[in-house]
C-alpha cells in the first residue's frame, strides 16, 4: 500500500502552467529521486507534496487518505512530514534547543524530548556541537542540523529539496551518509528533488524526470539512465551520442546497427530489420591519435569538428561518418595537441552501446 499517491494532478498560476497531469506512488521505506532542469516545476511539485498549497487539478493520498481539500485531514497529514529546504533557517538559539524545538510545539514530556534530540544529533554527527550558536554553523552543519530537526520528529515521509546544493564535497559526503544511513535503518519514505542526478541514482529507488511541468519517465534508475524514453530524457541524463538505425545483422546478441554514415556494433535483443537507438556516454569512449590495438569492436578515424571547454573537462565532437561525442580533461586535450581538424582515432565497446527501441 502507498505512503503517498498522486493523480493528474495540475498546478496553474493566473495564466502559467506549472505542472500538467502529474502521476506518482511512493511505497513505505521507499526513496523517490526528482530530476529535471531549473523550472521545470520541481519546487511546486514539493510544495504540493508537503500540502503547503492546493492543486489546481487532480488528488493527493496521503497513507489512502485523500489530502486535497479537507484542511483538518491536510494537517494531520503534515504532522506525519517533515521537510528539509535547500537553504534551511536556524532559530536564534543553541543547536540541541532548534532540534528539540519542534518536539516542544507537539507538547513532548522533556525527559522524551532530551532523549530523542540527543539521539537525532548523534544520527547526523553533531552531538559536540549541541550548544553551539546555530546562527555560527557552517552550511554544510546547517544542513545537518535541518535533518536532524526533521527527523527528531519521526516522520513517515521525509522530503528532501535539494539537500546538498552549493555544498562542499566533504559536506555533500556527510549529507549523503546521514541519508543513507536513515535510509537503510528506518523505515521512512523519503521524496528527494536533486541537481545531482549521481546523487539520484545512487540513493533512490525510484527516479522521475520532469521537464516544461511534464513527468516524462519515472522508473528504477537504471532504467531512467540507460533507456530513456525520449530524447528530452535521454539528453537531460547526459546521453550526447543518440544514433539512429536499424539491426542490419544479428550474430546471437551480436548485432550490427546501421546508422546514417556507417555502421557499429553492439549487444542488442532486438531483431533485424527493426528500428532502434544507438545510446553511447561520451565517457565511455576512447580517443586516440593512432589507431587502438585492443579489444574494443568499434574503431573510427576522424576529425575533430568542435571543442567545447567546460571547467577542467572538454567536450570534443569528432566526425567518423556520423557525429560522436567525447569527453577528455582538459590536461589530455593539451598533452595530445588536440585542436579542430585533427586527425584521430575513437572506439568502444560493443557493451558500451545501449540498444533501446526508436521512440515516436
Amino acid at each position: 500500500m502507498a505512503l503517498l499517491r498522486i493523480e493528474n494532478l495540475g498546478q496553474a498560476y493566473k495564466d502559467a502552467v506549472i505542472l500538467t497531469d502529474i502521476n506518482l506512488s511512493l511505497e513505505r521505506g521507499e526513496v523517490f529521486a526528482l530530476i529535471g532542469p531549473t523550472g521545470s516545476g520541481k519546487t511546486t511539485l514539493m510544495k504540493l507534496i508537503d500540502l503547503l498549497t492546493k492543486p489546481s487539478l487532480g488528488s493527493i493520498y496521503f497513507d489512502e487518505v485523500d489530502v486535497t481539500e479537507a484542511e483538518s485531514d491536510r494537517l494531520a497529514a503534515r504532522r506525519r512530514m517533515s521537510l528539509v529546504q535547500q537553504k534551511p533557517i536556524v532559530f536564534n538559539m543553541n543547536v540541541y534547543d532548534n532540534v528539540a524545538v519542534g518536539l516542544r510545539w507537539r507538547g513532548v514530556a522533556k525527559n522524551s524530548i532530551r532523549e530523542k534530540a540527543e539521539h537525532a544529533l548523534d544520527l547526523v554527527g553533531m552531538a559536540d556541537y549541541a550548544h553551539r550558536d546555530a546562527k555560527t554553523l557552517s552550511g554544510g552543519e546547517t544542513q545537518r542540523i535541518a535533518l536532524a530537526r526533521a527527523l527528531v520528529i519521526q516522520p513517515d515521509l521525509l522530503l528532501l529539496d535539494e539537500p546538498t546544493a552549493n555544498l562542499d564535497p566533504n559536506s555533500v559526503s556527510k549529507i549523503e551518509e546521514v541519508i543513507e544511513h536513515v535510509i537503510k535503518e528506518h523505515e521512512i519514505s523519503v521524496f528527494m528533488t536533486t541537481h545531482d542526478m549521481v546523487q539520484g541514482q545512487r540513493l533512490s529507488h525510484k527516479v522521475g524526470v520532469l521537464i516544461d511541468g511534464q513527468m516524462l519517465q519515472m522508473g528504477k534508475p537504471d532504467e531512467i539512465f540507460n533507456a530513456p524514453q525520449s530524447k528530452e530524457v535521454a539528453e537531460f541524463v547526459g546521453i550526447d551520442n543518440i544514433l539512429a538505425g536499424t539491426i542490419e545483422k544479428k550474430d546471437g546478441e551480436l548485432a550490427d546497427v546501421k546508422v546514417a554514415g556507417g555502421a557499429i556494433s553492439a549487444i542488442s535483443g532486438f531483431e533485424k530489420g527493426e528500428s532502434v537507438y544507438a545510446l553511447i556516454r561520451p565517457e565511455d569512449i576512447t580517443l586516440s591519435l593512432a589507431r587502438d590495438g585492443g579489444s574494443a569492436r568499434n574503431v573510427f578515424g576522424g576529425v575533430i569538428n568542435k571543442i567545447i571547454t567546460l571547467g577542467s573537462l572538454v567536450h570534443i565532437e569528432v566526425d567518423c561518418g556520423f557525429p560522436l561525442f567525447v569527453v577528455l580533461t582538459a590536461r589530455s586535450t593539451i598533452d595530445m595537441g588536440l585542436v579542430v581538424g585533427t586527425q584521430v582515432f575513437i572506439s568502444f565497446k560493443a557493451t558500451a552501446i545501449k540498444v533501446i527501441r526508436r521512440w515516436s
